[in-house]
């Protein structure tokens, strides 16, 4: 991890490798603690508890391995691959700072598949917060979090940012703790100087609170420090509405309160993927796919987004594809074998090994003698449609895979065999094998398919939600991409809906998912009534009725993510 992040930055190899070692530990790690291996392969866990640990005086570093690390290394990876002679090579340290088309991508909200910013509650805030500059983004990471919303920062926050409410500061020394947020405690050492420079806690007394604030419960319940707290800023003058709001503020981090540092790094990757993504969208779509599983979205959200951005997407086939998904030119993606169901990379590798010395299969016979494959692999790549270059559709290269195996055929052919007809399948049926082997379909979007039917019951297309006035009353319907329900909305859970036309944002209140459960909680193809709510360019639909439309689209299935 320390290697990627060195190589990222731009640091050499070895630098990775000399800091990890003198930052962690004297010697190897295993001749001072016990390690055993973890049920994952190639994966070791220390069997101390972290709290042991903090005991011993240990240090204790916690490394996130995050998926985005991943997906931005192997974009820049193809950046660089893809740059013309003599340009420099890019690193994450050399991405354009401050780039005013990135933020406008970002204040529209237009960041599915960007790190952080792209669950529907950040989508909401975004549009309303409106980041400009790099700390607006460490901001905005800290902000959509249960601590700032359990203690009342959001909306003082917003107001004062919009010019709605005035930035003031009880006394001078609140300026220079809380001047960078207007005024709001959003970051866990703005905790800890309030408590030094507003209530008189010494250094040592401020760590504690700040341990106790996280959850290190050993350290003292929160509710302990609250009237020392309190009457430290009653001693220095400070209102006692005003000291008690403060506090309560900080019992807000209980909950979830980001360090700035940790905002700020977060905030880094969030702005390096939105670059990524503004100025090379193919890129940015093959390194999510190819880092998949991680974030919010199915490839089939990355697919269907990545062409509403301009890039042509390929299909899956035997002649062209690689095990990852691939750049086939400026802005054309070619999907990767990884994308279908039960297939595995050292089979496919055997496929790619044998095509780079024919240059190209002629037949699903000569694919197999060369690659030896049995009739489930073969069947496999037929049933993904993986052989349109050859000419055949689902259907003809499932028989073909059946007879390229059938060890009761003559060698050299088919012999007198008949020619054997078969009826093409429909386009639903073709769309339903798609999702049902590659989790996506370049042919058609479902619920196009069933546009009439909608129609005749008076849904709309969730693309007409944008110009919908407040409060007008409508249907909406679509595949649930994502359901979520955190922890600080009262209950309240948050749908996706996507048609051919583009999302539709639901509101569902807990009465509602409850009397509507089995539509709510459990079907991948639902309809929703309710009356649109706008927030500016927000709009979400306020849910009062949820049915099942699965019976439209018998036989799909949905792999929707769902209560992130």
């Amino acid at each position: 991890m320390i290697n990627l992040a060195t190589e990222l930055l731009g640091f050499p190899r070895h630098l990775g490798q000399h800091v990890g070692g003198l930052v962690m530990t004297a010697g190897p790690l295993c001749e001072l603690v016990p390690i055993e291996n973890a049920v994952m392969a190639d994966r070791t866990v220390i069997e101390w508890d972290k709290d042991d640990i903090d005991a011993l005086g240990i240090l204790k570093v916690d490394v996130l391995a995050l998926g985005m690390l991943t997906c931005i290394a192997k974009a820049i990876r193809l950046i660089n691959e893809a740059r013309s002679p003599g340009t420099p090579a890019l690193t994450m340290a050399t991405i354009p700072a401050e780039d005013p088309a990135v933020y406008d991508m970002i204040c529209e909200a237009d960041t599915i598949g960007v790190f952080q910013i792209e669950s529907r509650a950040q989508m909401s805030m975004l549009p309303r917060l409106k980041p400009r500059e790099f700390y607006d983004l460490v901001i905005e990471v800290a902000i959509v979090r249960p601590g700032p919303i359990q203690g009342n920062m959001v909306h003082p926050y917003l107001k004062r940012r919009q010019g709605l409410e005035p930035v003031e500061f009880p006394k001078p020394e609140l300026k220079s703790v809380l001047g960078k947020t207007l005024g709001v405690p959003l970051f866990q050492e703005q905790a800890m100087r309030i408590a030094i420079e507003c209530a008189g806690f010494a250094p040592d007394e401020a760590d504690r609170l700040r341990r106790a604030v996280t959850g290190f419960r050993r350290y003292g319940d929160i509710e302990t420090f609250e009237k020392k707290f309190v009457q430290g800023m009653l001693d220095r003058a400070f209102e006692r509405e005003f000291a008690e709001r403060c506090f309560a503020q900080l019992k807000g981090f209980a909950s979830y309160g980001f360090p700035e540092s940790h905002a700020a790094s977060f905030a880094l990757l969030v702005y390096v993927s939105s670059w990524i993504k503004k100025h090379h969208p193919a890129i940015f779509a093959v390194a999510l796919l190819n880092s998949q599983p991680m974030g919010f979205y199915a490839p089939a959200q990355i697919v269907r987004d990545a062409i509403e951005h301009g890039v042509t997407v390929l299909p899956v086939d035997v002649n062209a594809s690689q095990w990852d998904c691939t750049l086939e030119g400026p802005g054309v993606v070619r999907l990767g074998f990884r994308q279908v169901k039960g297939l595995r990379e050292a089979a496919m590798q055997i496929l790619v090994g044998a095509r780079q010395r024919l240059v190209r299969f002629e037949s699903i016979d000569q694919l197999q003698r060369e690659t030896g494959f049995s009739q489930t692999i073969l069947q496999r790549l037929a049933e993904a449609d993986a052989f349109g270059s050859m000419g055949l559709s689902r259907r003809p290269s499932l028989w073909e895979s059946a007879r390229a195996t059938d060890d009761r055929r003559l060698p050299g052919g088919h012999g007198d065999e008949p020619a054997v007809e078969l009826p093409a399948m429909s386009e639903m049926a073709e769309v339903k094998a798609d999702y049902a082997t590659v989790g996506l379909s370049l042919k058609q979007h479902p619920v196009a398919l069933v546009r009439a039917q909608l129609r005749a019951r008076r849904y709309i297309e969730n693309g007409c939600l944008a110009e919908l006035p407040q409060g007008r009353w409508v249907k909406v319907a679509g595949l649930v991409l994502v359901r979520q329900r955190p922890g600080t909305a009262s209950g309240i859970v948050f749908e996706t809906l996507e048609d051919e036309t583009g999302v539709a944002n639901l509101i569902i209140p807990p009465s509602i998912f409850d009397r509507y459960r089995p539509a709510a909680r459990h079907a991948s193809f639902a309809g929703a009534e309710g009356r649109v709510e706008r927030q500016g360019k927000v709009v979400h639909v306020h849910v009062r009725r949820m049915v099942d439309l699965g019976e439209l689209l018998n036989g799909y299935e949905q792999r929707s993510r769902d209560f992130h």
